[in-house]
């Protein structure tokens, strides 16, 4: 049941809290936005989203997504993009309002949590989006060889991504799904000794010949828990342009890629569906 009122008598929204599949739903208000909202899960927070400013990115790791979107072909040409995870559909919007006539997939397994954005954060209706119900693996294998410029993965369960979509198996299907030349890029989540995201990329080099990481130097060196994005493709990425966009954010990262990329991997083995398992649980400190 939601425990809901959309306006206190100052006038100001207030919260939603509400029952998804995934456990505790809770919409925020953003104090310095009229439609800005937070979306928590059990504590944690998923996305943010304006829905009078689509293609304000204000999560970190979502505005390293967002260079890896404006990079994914010449800026505005339209494209057709899959989003492994929905979560508040943060960066759907944001294609949308950055790459129009764009055509998007949404993939999202918690059908209760797509019914609250639907309602409380309403997508565009001129927005080329469409929003399936089912696993992430089992959406994206019912999309069609070469369909897609690009596919991002952003599934979390809790605080956690599912260890069958950490797999070679997995990424040889988002490389099916993908057109010569696509890009795909995940949200990863670890923290010291950073066993998953080696892991992780070891992982999609057996599929990618082309990798770079973003992220926040001090997540790289092990000093703390954080998020990482992996970018892979077919074709040569466009480094150098990803670095400055990274380093000038307000919460500037770094990018690695190449030998450096390979030396921090460190002789880490690629997971396969036998042996996977979900990434780690976050340390209690990270959502205070």
């Amino acid at each position: 049941m939601a425990r809901n009122r959309q306006r206190g008598r100052s006038g100001a929204a207030e919260g939603v809290v509400e029952a998804v599949d995934g456990g505790l739903a809770e919409l925020i208000p953003d104090r310095d936005r009229p439609r800005g909202w937070t979306l928590l899960i059990d504590g944690a927070p998923q996305s943010h989203v304006d829905l009078d400013d689509p293609a304000l990115l204000t999560f970190e790791y979502q505005r390293r997504l967002g260079h890896v979107i404006d990079l994914a072909a010449p800026a505005g040409r339209p494209i057709h993009a899959v989003h492994l995870g929905g979560g508040a559909f943060t960066l759907a919007r944001y294609l949308a309002a950055t790459r129009p006539r764009s055509t998007q997939q949404i993939v999202e397994v918690d059908e209760r949590l797509v019914r609250l954005v639907r309602d409380r954060l309403p997508l565009d209706p001129g927005a080329r989006i469409r929003v399936r119900s089912a696993d992430a693996r089992a959406g994206l294998a019912r999309l069609p060889d070469g369909w897609a410029d690009l596919v991002i993965a952003d599934v979390f369960s809790g605080a956690r991504t599912p260890a069958h979509l950490t797999t070679v198996e997995f990424l040889a299907e988002v490389r099916r799904v993908l057109k010569p030349g696509g890009t795909y890029a995940a949200n990863l989540a670890d923290g010291p000794p950073l066993a998953h995201l080696r892991g992780q990329i070891a992982t999609a080099a057996t599929v990618f010949p082309e990798l770079a990481l973003a992220t926040d130097p001090t997540v790289l060196r092990g000093r703390r828990f954080g998020n990482a994005v992996l970018v892979g493709s077919d074709r040569t990425l466009p480094v150098a342009e990803l670095t400055r966009r990274v380093a000038s954010d307000p919460h500037a990262g770094r990018v690695e890629q190449g030998k450096a990329l390979r030396d921090f991997t460190g002789g880490a083995v690629a997971v396969t569906d036998a042996a996977a398992k979900p990434s780690p649980v976050p340390p209690p400190a990270v959502f205070r």
